[in-house]
């Protein structure tokens, strides 16, 4: 997955500096350290995308069991002044 992610952002990075270039109406390959430049920055932003979706992930399933825990206790703590209130 990393090396995914990583040409993923190096080509985001590439395909936005050849655009720039494009819309200037430049030479797609003008200041080639600024291709560079662009394809770390793309692969950086990219990598940490991914980690950004993984930590979200894994808070959310926290969050959730925690939910999970509240309204299992509510409800049982319900069923039982219910239960006793009927005794």
């Amino acid at each position: 997955m990393p090396i995914t992610s990583t040409m993923v952002g190096a080509l985001l990075g590439l395909g936005t500096q050849m655009y720039s270039n494009a819309l200037r109406k430049l030479p797609y390959m003008r200041h080639p350290w600024e291709h560079v430049l662009g394809m770390g920055l793309g692969a950086v932003f990219v990598n940490q995308l991914v980690k950004w979706d993984e930590q979200l992930k894994e808070d959310l399933d926290k969050m959730l069991d925690k939910a999970k825990a509240a309204n299992e206790r509510r409800y049982i703590d319900d069923f039982q002044n219910i239960k006793t209130h009927y005794d």
